[in-house]
């Protein structure tokens, strides 16, 4: 069991900064709402990058080098698996034929509640593997069959009007299937409706309950340490937005990085399923990682372009 190095100062003055993020991007940067531009998702995307290294080596200095290193491969898994989010998103606002303006408030809102989400996942994962150890065997079993799954699964059609989370919505909520500028609710006649925007947050929030399920148990192969493991997972997340807005025309051309992905959760799901015989190093874990991910990109990059992508998620 590895210990953790969460104290209530260092929760308290994380979540502090992770607030002051949101309240100067929805607050300051993003308060009036327009379409954003890749220059714009770029700059974004290196703070958010910039930010998870500075943390890391905050980390490095004060707690040494094996932290640091599992906060930067759990960091290095959580922005791997996200990208299979983006896929999702973009079929998504397809789908429900939402204004480019509009998507970052969606996507700000629906990262808000992923923290909440993933927190809670966090903290029950680990008092599981705290209280009852052999739930890393069902946690590295879990991944290394979703690996396989990565791998051969065939590309699938996603029907986001299908998923049974929004179809329960709109059972007990009255809706209106159509925008009114970024409100997600409306006054009409004097009740209050859900706005087509809504639907659509409902929707985005149900598929990252979907990925943390698969990304979560992935870190803590890396670390049980339930500070770096959350840590990470918002890092990752917090650049998934401008992620989003920088990579969404060119995301189909990751043809291979499924393969990557999958090889990646079974090598982590058998590291869980032996460390009661041997441990692997971080290190090790971080290069081998690496390499599968790296050689997936450059591999998809290389490959001509084709009509389909190969990557699909379960809505």
């Amino acid at each position: 069991m590895t210990s953790s190095i969460g104290s209530p100062l260092l929760w308290g003055g994380f979540t502090l900064l992770i607030l002051s993020m949101f309240v100067l991007d929805l607050g300051v940067f993003h308060r009036k709402a327009h379409a954003i531009r890749p220059r714009e998702a770029l700059v974004w995307v290196l703070i958010c990058v910039g930010l998870a290294a500075l943390f890391n080596l905050c980390v490095w200095r004060c707690f040494g080098s094996q932290k640091a290193l599992e906060f930067l491969t759990g960091y290095l898994i959580e922005e791997a698996l996200s990208i299979d989010n983006l896929f999702v998103f973009m079929v998504v606002f397809s789908s429900f034929s939402v204004p480019p303006a509009y998507q970052h408030r969606v996507l700000f809102w629906g990262i808000v509640g992923a923290l909440v989400m993933r927190g809670i996942f966090i903290v029950v994962g680990a008092a599981l593997i705290h209280t009852f150890h052999w739930v890393v065997f069902i946690f590295g079993g879990f991944l290394v069959i979703t690996g396989v799954k990565f791998l051969s699964q065939k590309e699938t059609r996603i029907h986001p009007q299908q998923n049974p989370v929004l179809r329960l919505f709109r059972r007990i909520t009255p809706v209106v299937l159509e925008y009114h500028g970024s409100r997600f609710t409306v006054v009409l006649k004097g009740r209050r409706y859900a706005t087509l925007l809504l639907l659509v947050l409902v929707v985005v929030e149900a598929t990252d309950v979907v990925f943390a399920i698969d990304s979560i148990p992935a870190v803590f192969a890396v670390t049980t340490d339930p500070f770096i493991v959350y840590t990470s997972n918002i890092f990752a997340i917090l650049g998934l937005r401008a992620l989003y807005f920088l990579l969404a025309n060119a995301v189909s051309r990751f043809h291979y990085l499924k393969i990557g992905l999958g090889c990646v959760l079974i090598f982590v799901g058998a590291k869980m399923l032996v460390s009661e015989y041997y441990v692997v190093p971080v290190g090790l874990s971080l290069g081998v990682i690496s390499g599968l991910l790296g050689l997936s990109i450059i591999a998809s990059l290389l490959r001509k372009p084709v009509g389909s992508s190969c990557f699909s998620a379960t809505s």
